[in-house]
């Protein structure tokens, strides 16, 4: 039975980044291994947390009801709460959504975990609040593969439903015949966990530039996709460029034995100065601690020292040279120590800097991945759980668990909403975490003498 992290709480609850909350519902696209028409995704890990959001925003609607209209003292109906919190509880659905070919027996076992895992949502610090506000109807699940036939003129509107729609689409092909596809207009080949590596096939498209151009994309055909991919990756990257950003150009791997190749050239490119896909830097509370790109690192204002994790130095203007450090470091697609082999030295400059009151920015290539680990480690390191820089008082007095780790991470993802750290690199941090008290008593003692 696959069941959910609560890792995965900050994506979900990030009301500021999602796509259901302003356009009603969003399409969810996956494929899965031959012979099967949907992923374990989708047909239990999306509904399990379909039902552990809905049941923890039917929580916070059924305690805020009840404390804005609870009776007085004197008022004779003492179950006016149970009532209200049962009209509440009726209004929004609960239940747990799953299709019908998973077995009653398993979806039973997932039932009696449900409240457990909604407490631990609730006690992470996620911002039920927000998601409260502004979802109006309570999710739920619906599947389409290529078998499924809908009759467009017999679906009702969106804004009839009783609910948000969450379409779980899979473009597998459920005959089992074979991983590989060809018709008459294309083919693929179905590789088991690419979309987590997409270093490896996207040719320098970024999410943004995918949908600024999603209909370009898809109305050019299979023969001409990757020539017009290139053709938008350069176009962005001399746009960068020429605003004095960090711009290399894209190395694409060729599928053929032939050399790898850069994705276009530049001499028919017109230059929009304006347009820009980046993502802004985020102050993380009122810690003095951001978190973003490194080639937005010099326009920040109010920033006195810079943590920079990209590969490439920046040019900065500090009160001092000492205000600046440059700990290169890559994800652990490529070096499984990187980070943590770095962090010490990150945590320590962190440390000497914000014990002075100043305000630290880390940055990194994206500004999701790297640098957002890079300050979780500095949050659990030298901050309490309220979020109060204690120079590593809290964190040398109690043991360091992964759910500590989650709750931190959340509060994180509350400001940096583009925040995405990959696994690999939070098992790094988590490793630095639990041995990191030698790591960093050792450096202090040293700094001292």
């Amino acid at each position: 039975m696959v069941t959910p992290t609560i890792a995965l709480s900050p994506l979900l609850v990030s009301t500021s980044t999602s796509p259901i909350l302003p356009k009603g519902g969003c399409m969810i696209v996956d494929s899965t291994r031959k012979g099967k028409r949907f992923p374990d995704s989708m047909s239990k890990t999306i509904p399990i947390w379909t039902c552990v959001l809905n049941r923890a925003i039917s929580h916070f609607r059924r305690d805020s009801n009840i404390h804005d209209a609870a009776p007085s003292p004197q008022d004779d109906n003492t179950d006016g709460c149970d009532e209200i919190a049962k009209d509440v509880s009726c209004d929004w659905d609960c239940s747990l959504h799953l299709p019908l070919w998973v077995p009653q027996t398993e979806k039973a076992c997932i039932e009696e975990k449900l409240e457990e895992w909604t407490q631990q949502l609730k006690a992470s610090g996620a911002d039920i609040a927000s998601l409260a506000a502004i979802l109006k109807k309570p999710l739920r699940p619906l599947w389409i593969s290529q078998k499924t036939v809908i009759w467009l003129n017999e679906v009702p509107h969106h804004d009839s439903w009783d609910f948000t729609p969450i379409i779980l689409v899979s473009a597998s092909s459920s005959n089992g015949a074979s991983q590989h596809s060809t018709t008459s207009e294309f083919s693929w080949n179905y590789i088991p966990g690419a979309g987590d590596d997409e270093e490896s096939w996207a040719r320098g498209l970024t999410p943004p530039l995918f949908w600024n151009h999603v209909y370009d994309l898809i109305n050019s055909g299979p023969e001409v996709c990757n020539q017009k991919v290139a053709d938008i990756v350069e176009k962005s990257r001399v746009c960068r460029a020429y605003r004095g950003e960090n711009a290399p150009q894209v190395r694409v791997k060729s599928l053929s034995n032939e050399e790898p190749s850069f994705a276009s050239d530049n001499s028919n490119i017109e230059v929009d100065t304006k347009s820009s896909e980046s993502f802004e830097i985020s102050w993380l509370g009122s810690t003095n601690l951001a978190v973003g790109a490194s080639q937005f690192a010099t326009d920040v204002a109010g920033v006195d020292c810079i943590l920079n994790c990209d590969q490439e130095s920046i040019s900065v203007s500090l009160a001092s040279a000492e205000a600046y450090l440059h700990l290169p470091m890559v994800s652990s697609k490529f070096d499984r120590f990187s980070l943590s082999n770095k962090l010490p030295k990150a945590v320590s400059f962190a440390k000497l800097n914000l014990s002075q009151g100043k305000r630290l920015l880390v940055c990194c290539n994206n500004g999701e991945d790297i640098s957002v680990c890079v300050c979780l480690a500095i949050l659990m390191s030298l901050f309490d759980e309220k979020d109060t820089f204690d120079d590593g008082k809290s964190f040398n007095a109690r043991h360091i668990t992964k759910w500590d780790m989650r709750r931190r991470l959340v509060f994180i993802c509350k400001f940096a909403t583009n925040a995405r750290p990959s696994r690999g690199n939070l098992r790094q941090v988590f490793n630095f975490l639990i041995g990191g008290k030698c790591i960093l008593q050792s450096q202090d003692d040293g700094s001292d003498e």
